[in-house]
């Protein structure tokens, strides 16, 4: 059974940093794919960025290009979303999510294994 399980949320001042964490487990094989996907209050579920295990390949939704970096500990099966410069807009509950890997995307509907969110707010 796959589970992923996030961590590293909280509250910060903006232009502060944050790093949230995603352990996976439960795959038999290297060849998926590990999202970070947020929805604010009232709004829908966006993909934020993502990255492939087993070739390392990443991508960002332009909102967060530049600001936030995606990297991973194969060793540990943890996929890390460092945040920095972190405005109010990025208020929101971020989730973790994994998918059997087709292509690179950070569509939600196309992932199939979701953790439990872990709530980041940032305050002016």
């Amino acid at each position: 059974e796959v589970q992923l399980q996030a961590s590293g949320g909280g509250s910060v001042q903006a232009g502060g940093s944050l790093r949230l964490s995603c352990t996976a487990s439960g795959f038999t094989s290297d060849d998926y794919q590990i999202g970070w996907f947020r929805q604010a209050p009232g709004k829908g579920r966006l993909g934020i960025s993502c990255i492939g295990r087993s070739d390392g390949r990443t991508y960002y939704d332009r909102s967060v290009t530049g600001r936030f970096t995606i990297s991973s500990d194969n060793a540990k099966n943890t996929v890390y979303l460092q945040m920095n410069k972190l405005k109010p807009e990025d208020t929101a509950v971020y989730y973790c999510a994994a998918q059997h890997y087709l292509r690179v995307t950070i569509a939600p509907n196309e992932y199939n294994f979701w953790g439990q969110g872990t709530q980041v707010t940032v305050s002016s």
